[in-house]
């Protein structure tokens, strides 16, 4: 008698091969996808780089090595989030590059004359610190209510719009034609190509929409004369990022302890992202999941300066892309890694990049940012707010984490290490609505029994005065419809506009 082999139950299969972040692609499709990614963070992942190296006093082949190290280090940095390892990955469609957060502090470092070295070690060593404590860092999963998550969701959105108007306009403010109606009208055809092609292309038209508006924008801007590839080909066609280029680093505790506040922020803004993109892609998270998120964070932040590289963290305009194109699989994303390191290890791809007008970026950008807001919001819709404080903390951390997106110099004379938790709205968004959360809702001691404020008391629903005058005692609301005292349907009367 032969034996069959009992089926496995539904109930215990693997969610690694049942939830949407795990679902496989073929590897064309992936690498089309991937090189969306890509497209989506190019000038956010380069700009760190060509900011700093300037400031160093980079010129040349040196400042061009420095991109193309943090462009290899943030493909590293996306396969190990995507694909993940024991402990570290999150294994979530999460793209990840240069941080933005790091910027003003390592300028700060360079021009106080520790040069990359200080920079480099500073890093080095406060994303070690910053491994340490990514476990207890994820316990604040519990801290993190739709109240709170949909704050910062619609923050990251919100605060990347002026990204996306600064490529519309160009990218480079002291460019004669930033501003101009050539560049805005090329971001607005960009944006027009995108909503054709969600509206009349196939399915996978539609899911390659972003990708395609580049491509096709950027033809048009060639013979409109507003893209340059004439610079493609100079310079080398391979380099390999050496290590410690620059010198081996230096350990200056000032700066070790001003870094350690940034990847504080870091921390905040990797555990937004990984919330957010759990609400687009309806995975299930954890704090072990943000652990392992985290640690995968701070673990390439910590080998980066060996490639010449800075912090890494993940990049929210993605998150974004995710929610357009519906392709939740993290193996899409981790195609984009892979994009990532050969534009590191091929600049000849990356200066084909690079020649991608910012405007055709600018058309793509408010799409792509206006998405994560526009998930924000769905997320807060989820949110009671009946007899309870939740308006007034979502509208004071949005309003609090917009302030230094409105006018960037607001914490300008404050002390240094209150500018770089407060200069990114998105911090500072988290920041309040984690402190609003626990003092309202978690410290629930002292709080008003009924209608605890202005806010709270704002009715969401009225019912008019006929409907009550017409119940009678007993009656009550059941699967939408009237019951008397008895449990017998109540009839509705419709010919007078009642429903």
């Amino acid at each position: 008698m032969s034996r069959k082999t009992a089926p496995v139950p539904t109930a215990v299969q693997s969610t690694e091969t049942t939830s949407p972040e795990n679902q496989k692609l073929p590897v064309s499709t992936a690498f089309a996808y991937g090189i969306q990614h890509v497209l989506t963070m190019y000038g956010g992942i380069i700009a760190p780089p060509l900011i700093i190296g300037s400031a160093a006093g980079l010129k040349g082949p040196d400042l061009a090595l420095l991109i193309t190290a943090c462009l290899f280090i943030g493909g590293l940095a996306t396969l190990l989030q995507t694909l993940g390892i024991k402990w570290f990955g999150s294994r979530l469609p999460l793209v990840q590059g240069t941080s933005f957060a790091s910027v003003a502090t390592l300028l700060a470092i360079v021009s106080g004359g520790g040069g990359l070295p200080a920079v480099f070690g500073a890093v080095m060593a406060a994303s070690l610190i910053g491994l340490l404590v990514a476990p207890f860092f994820a316990q604040i999963i519990h801290f993190f209510p739709p109240v709170v998550t949909g704050v910062v969701i619609t923050t990251i959105g919100l605060s990347l719009v002026p990204v996306a108007a600064g490529w519309a306009m160009g990218g480079n403010p002291t460019a004669p034609d930033y501003g101009s109606p050539a560049n805005i009208g090329l971001t607005i055809l960009t944006l027009v190509i995108i909503m054709l092609l969600s509206k009349l292309g196939s399915g996978i038209v539609s899911r390659l929409s972003i990708l395609l508006s580049i491509v096709i924008g950027t033809v048009i801007s060639v013979f409109l004369g507003k893209a340059d590839f004439s610079q493609v080909l100079n310079g080398p066609i391979f380099a390999f990022p050496e290590p410690f280029h620059f010198g081996l680093p230096t350990f200056e505790p000032a700066a070790i302890i001003s870094m350690v506040i940034v990847v504080l922020v870091i921390l905040t803004e990797t555990t937004a992202d990984i919330l957010a993109v759990a609400e687009v892609t309806g995975a299930t998270v954890d704090s072990k999941r943000i652990a392992n998120g985290l640690r995968a964070d701070m673990l390439s932040s910590a080998v980066s300066p060996v490639f010449n590289g800075f912090t890494q963290s993940a990049f929210a305009q993605n998150v974004g892309l995710v929610a357009v194109t519906g392709i939740k699989s993290r193996f899409a994303v981790a195609a984009g890694g892979v994009v990532l390191m050969l534009l590191g290890l091929l600049p000849v791809l990356g200066r084909v990049v690079a020649a991608v007008p910012m405007p055709v970026l600018g058309g793509a950008g408010i799409v792509l940012f206006g998405t994560v807001a526009a998930s924000g919001i769905r997320t807060l819709s989820k949110v009671d707010y009946k007899n309870n404080m939740n308006l007034i903390i979502v509208a004071t951390s949005i309003a609090f984490g917009l302030v230094p997106v409105v006018d960037p110099t607001f914490y300008g004379k404050f002390p240094t290490w209150i500018q770089v938790i407060f200069d990114s709205g998105i911090s500072s968004a988290a920041l309040m609505a984690v402190l609003l959360n626990i003092l309202f809702n978690v410290i629930k001691r002292g709080n008003p029994k009924s209608n605890p404020s202005v806010f709270a008391a704002a009715p969401t629903r009225m019912v008019p005065i006929v409907v009550l005058d017409a119940l009678e005692e007993g009656d009550r609301c059941e699967n939408g419809k009237i019951l008397d005292k008895d449990g017998k349907e109540v009839q509705v009367e419709t010919s007078h506009g009642l429903h």
